[in-house]
């Protein structure tokens, strides 16, 4: 190998941009995967709290 060749591999394995983006796009995914799993909990819990409501305001004849 030439030297130039050399230098380009070695610039190629110092350079730490790849790693850094790897791992802010596991951390994104991470992120990401704590939101959805988030929003289904509190979706199933909020759909049981309208749903007990709606059933309240119907006893009463508020709603039809």
């Amino acid at each position: 190998m030439n030297t130039q060749t050399l230098a380009k591999l070695k610039s190629f394995l110092k350079d730490e941009s790849g790693p850094t983006s790897v791992e802010y796009a596991v951390m994104l995914a991470l992120i990401i995967g704590i939101c959805i799993v988030s929003v289904r909990a509190l979706g199933n819990s909020q759909s049981g709290m309208w749903g007990n409501t709606t059933n309240k305001l119907e006893e009463v004849g508020f709603i039809e």
